[in-house]
């Protein structure tokens, strides 16, 4: 296996290559396995609109939870208090 240069990012997961290595040190990428000197990472030839961000996924708003309605709070008191006058004075 010959040392050759890299081109300072692997062709084939896009980490950072230390100057001659003789592989890239994240996923094993060699010359052999088709990297060779003249190779460049360039991604995967995306058209610029691929990169407009408005088609963007959004995030999805949390649905609300249900609030007890003021009046029943009114209720339940109102019952609270009837209950507890009923057991004091009964």
């Amino acid at each position: 296996m010959s040392t050759f240069r890299p081109p300072g990012d692997c062709p084939n997961c896009g980490e950072a290559v230390p100057a001659r290595s003789a592989a890239c040190p994240h996923c094993g990428a060699t010359p052999d396995a088709g990297w060779n000197e003249a190779a460049a990472y360039d991604g995967l030839d995306l058209p610029d609109s691929a990169f407009e961000d408005d088609d963007a996924p959004r995030p999805r708003a949390r649905p609300r939870k249900p609030r007890l309605h003021p009046g029943w709070i009114l209720v339940a008191l109102a019952l609270l208090a009837a209950l507890t006058a009923w057991i004091w004075l009964g």
